[in-house]
């Protein structure tokens, strides 16, 4: 039985990935191009910072880091503060864990601009005891950094922790750091279902699972 849990945002407790199709979408075809097929899965685990320096470097976009990122942020806004909602039965077993007394921390790609308002409106903002952001570590989510930096904040080790996540990244990140690893499903890495299965300890469809017991982890 584990002692903390860690989460990913976009794609595990916010259902938010479909707002990204749409800013990638639009922001790449005003400048002329499609959005590739696999750029959505190269940008996920970068945080704001990596994937504005990526976006240039691949697009050869004159526009500065700054510029973009900004650009970003008025894209998205909106939509985080007024309609990103929850995955199912996510605040469930958020609240589930809080009863019994699980210490939760957050390890997001995403920036405090963007999930603080959505985790407030949709009431769980509360349920965390820790936000941990890629920008606050060296690497990005291919690596442990991030897990581990989220498990100190809670008191945890890297064993005692599990780590949930809808991206492979995510997930082979929080293994080569020693964590249980929970992939979770999303609709923009159902592609990636079998290589999930193979690099997770669980792989689950939603929080009901977990909510009836399947797995027990805490």
């Amino acid at each position: 039985m584990y002692q903390g849990a860690i989460f990913d945002l976009d794609g595990t407790i916010l259902d938010s990935m479909g707002v990204w199709r749409e800013i990638d979408a639009e922001f790449l075809g005003r400048r002329g191009f499609t959005v590739p097929p696999d750029y959505l899965e190269a940008i996920t685990p970068l945080g704001f910072d990596r994937a504005a320096e990526y976006t240039i470097r691949r697009f050869s976009l004159p526009e500065s880091r700054e510029a973009i990122i900004r650009e970003w942020y008025r894209m998205a806004e909106d939509a985080y503060r007024y309609r990103v909602k929850l995955k199912d039965g996510a605040a469930k077993w958020l609240e589930k864990l809080k009863r019994q007394r699980i210490p939760l921390a957050v390890a997001t790609s995403s920036d405090e601009a963007l999930f603080v308002p959505a985790l407030k409106r949709t009431g769980i903002y509360d349920c965390f005891d820790a936000f941990v952001t890629v920008k606050e570590v060296a690497r990005g989510k291919g690596f442990p950094d991030i897990y581990e930096k989220a498990a100190g904040q809670i008191g945890c080790r890297p064993d005692q922790c599990v780590v949930f996540e809808d991206i492979l990244a995510g997930v082979r990140g929080a293994k080569m750091g020693g964590f249980c690893a929970v992939a979770v499903y999303d609709e923009d890495s159902a592609d990636e279902e079998q290589a999930l299965r193979e690099a997770a300890d669980y792989y689950i469809y939603g929080y009901r699972e977990l909510l009836e017991g399947r797995p027990e982890l805490f």
